[in-house]
């Protein structure tokens, strides 16, 4: 499914051309927070191999931070950085869906 997920994103940037932010498809960025996120994160979120992504475990962290952490990843650690498939503005849109609990 993840790779499913990641030829769809990588269609989608190539399509909107290298120069253009394209807009946010929110519907598409639920999709990957379920699928793909929720492939370590557990499928509601709660855990599973990466630790949980509910507000109650992010409440230490900002939108800033989170932003960062989808877009380079953590080094040693399975979380894989998806700068190459999100931009900044998705990437930012996730980490203000994450906290504002829109998983719930």
């Amino acid at each position: 499914m993840r790779s499913l997920v990641a030829t769809t994103v990588l269609a989608a940037t190539a399509a909107a051309g290298s120069g253009a932010e394209r807009p946010i498809d929110a519907a598409r960025l639920e999709r990957l927070v379920r699928h793909d996120c929720g492939s370590c994160h557990g499928m509601t979120l709660k855990g599973g191999l990466g630790t949980p992504l509910t507000p109650d475990a992010l409440s230490h962290t900002d939108a800033g931070l989170l932003t960062g952490i989808i877009l380079d990843g953590i080094p040693g650690t399975p979380m894989p950085p998806w700068r190459p498939l999100l931009s900044a503005a998705e990437a930012r849109w996730i980490a203000n869906y994450l906290l504002e609990g829109g998983t719930e």
